[in-house]
């Protein structure tokens, strides 16, 4: 009698088929045993067994050449999925991602953020009313992931420094009393940049600089999301360009956050595509404010290079709206400035619809799949 596999063969075998079928598409069985140099029975086994669990499912069948047409298999993405949530100011916004990281619900609320018990309650509400909405549509909940504007606490069980919308203090526990389901906080801006690690794999080392209403930064080393030991790598924000110059939320004075938000460029009553029609027809107050605002972004990527001289890529709602002229010309602007050359890229964010809260919920996704594919 041949011995047994061992179980952690077994294991193997399990994860590089996942892993294939997740990377590659539908596959029939001959194809995973040629690839994966693989046993039919072992295949037939392992099949049977995702199937069973629901993580893989049956494709069309292959062609056929004038025999037996052959049946293909396919990872099941929604068979899991994971759920992001963006609280701000005017409302919270819900995504849930399937483990490609495609958005398979969403849904948004208006109402007004308030640091209070009730307010978190009626978040969780929500989430708990969506969630049952996507598991009834056929997926298991991985978890709930926070975008937060804030400084989350190196446990990840507190924001530490929450100022834009007066949240300092708050606890993962007191956010997550009506949720059921795993959770975790991350800062939007890490949460965004994880969204441009998903979609875009061939980013090795780069500073994300994210120019929303209220700026912040990621860093992105060796391929993956740096936070560092007190997840608050990146707070480029805070990062002084004018000393005693405009006041910022912070409390501090000529902070990037004033010079570089998109709401430098703006009149009273201006919204960002209106000012850029206008920029367009060459209007010269508007050029002179966008050159003025050029020059602090440029600054402020020259003092970020000198401290982490990778590639920069641009995002936030600024960035939607800046184009390829636009960005080589910030480009020219920070090799000006900078006391040496040294070459890096320049590009624009993958600027996706809810970046940010796609992004918290594929830690979930990311863990789950590292976890079955034996990544890790």
């Amino acid at each position: 009698m041949k011995p047994m596999p061992s179980t952690a063969v077994k294991q193997a075998n399990r994860q590089a088929m996942i892993d294939y079928l997740y990377r590659h598409g539908p596959s029939t069985k001959q194809h995973l045993q040629m690839t994966l140099g693989l046993s039919l029975p072992t295949i037939t086994a392992n099949l049977r067994d995702l199937e069973d669990e629901g993580l893989v499912g049956r494709g069309e069948p292959t062609e056929s050449t004038g025999g037996r047409k052959a049946q293909t298999y396919v990872f099941a993405a929604k068979s899991h999925a994971a759920i992001g949530v963006r609280m701000r100011a005017d409302g919270v916004t819900l995504v849930a991602v399937d483990l490609y990281g495609e958005v398979i619900a969403r849904k948004r609320k208006r109402v007004s953020y308030r640091n209070t018990s009730d307010y978190y309650d009626m978040v969780g509400d929500f989430v708990t009313e969506f969630t049952g909405r996507v598991v009834r549509s056929g997926s298991q909940v991985l978890g709930v992931a926070f975008s937060i504007q804030g400084i989350v606490s190196p446990d990840g069980s507190a924001i530490t420094f929450g100022q834009i919308v007066g949240n300092t203090g708050l606890t993962l526990e007191k956010l997550t009393r009506h949720i059921e389901f795993p959770a975790l906080m991350i800062h939007d801006s890490d949460a965004s940049a994880m969204a441009e690690l998903w979609f875009d794999p061939s980013i090795s080392d780069a500073v994300c600089i994210y120019l929303e209403r209220r700026p912040g930064g990621a860093v992105i080393a060796h391929g993956t999301l740096y936070q560092g030991p007190n997840l608050s790598n990146g707070t480029v924000e805070h990062m002084c360009l004018v000393p005693g110059g405009k006041p910022c939320y912070c409390g501090q004075r000529g902070c990037m956050d004033p010079y570089c938000s998109p709401e430098a460029l703006l009149e009273d009553g201006e919204g960002m595509p209106g000012f850029f029609s206008v920029l367009s027809q060459g209007e010269r107050g508007h050029r002179k404010r966008f050159d003025e605002w050029m020059g602090y972004v440029a600054q402020a990527i020259v003092n970020i290079r000198s401290v982490i001289a990778g590639d920069v890529i641009i995002g936030g709602e600024a960035a939607q709206y800046l184009d390829d002229d636009m960005l080589t010309e910030l480009k020219h602007r920070a090799e000006s400035l900078s006391p040496f050359t040294t070459d890096f890229t320049l590009k624009k964010s993958i600027c996706i619809e809810d970046q940010n809260t796609i992004g918290a919920a594929l830690r979930f996704v990311r863990d789950y799949m590292d976890g079955i594919c034996g990544r890790v």
